[in-house]
């Protein structure tokens, strides 16, 4: 359970739907990292920070099952990209709000539920999206759980882009220019080791 003080409570949706093209069609969130699978990482982060967790997923279900929480297949088929598995989450929960994270960033700060829904309030938006200080990180976003009419709609009627859709919508862009490793995410094998290494010397200064 969460242990920080808010108004509601909050779903975690890890977006593991996805086709992982540039990392040979494998599922990311399944890949081994360090020795365990990817969202053993981004589960472990999430779980002091949300109130329930929901997987998002489209293959290997009852791998992702093994790990206690509900998974949810995209509720249209055809691996549409981020805002079917967000629409998916909204869906599934029964809470006010949900936090979407994908499953190939491990490093998710642990502040990051905390200064989305300050930001979702402080604004009175309908979501909050974290910025790095040079551009938006869509997916890592606090949406209203009102919102899935307008995108269920928005889906149905062609539209993919997740920046386009944000646009209808009040949103709160909220800085986190001060975790700069929030964001890196493992799209090749070359990224893969890359993240391997900074995880390996990030557990060498905490000894």
């Amino acid at each position: 359970m969460a242990t920080n003080n808010r108004d509601d409570n909050i779903t975690a949706v890890i977006l593991a739907g996805g086709m992982a093209r540039r990392m040979g069609g494998q599922d990311k969130g399944l890949i081994e990292l360090n020795g365990r699978p990817m969202i053993e990482h981004i589960i472990e982060a999430l779980k002091p920070q949300a109130d329930s967790i929901v997987i998002n997923a489209n293959r290997n279900l009852e791998q992702y099952r093994r790990y206690g929480y509900p998974v949810v297949e995209d509720i249209i088929g055809g691996y549409f990209g981020p805002l079917a598995g967000m629409a998916s989450g909204l869906q599934a929960c029964s809470t006010d709000r949900i936090l979407t994270v994908p499953c190939d960033s491990p490093f998710v700060p642990p502040v990051l539920a905390d200064k989305l829904n300050a930001a979702l309030i402080e604004h009175g938006a309908d979501l909050s999206v974290a910025n790095d200080s040079e551009r938006m990180q869509p997916v890592f976003a606090m949406l209203r759980r009102h919102l899935l009419p307008s995108l269920l709609a928005y889906l149905d009627e062609g539209g993919r882009k997740i920046d386009t859709w944000y646009a209808e919508h009040k949103t709160a862009l909220t800085d986190f220019s001060d975790w700069p490793d929030a964001f890196i995410n493992i799209n090749t094998p070359e990224d893969k080791t890359i993240v391997e290494e900074k995880i390996s010397a990030n557990l060498l200064r905490t000894r």
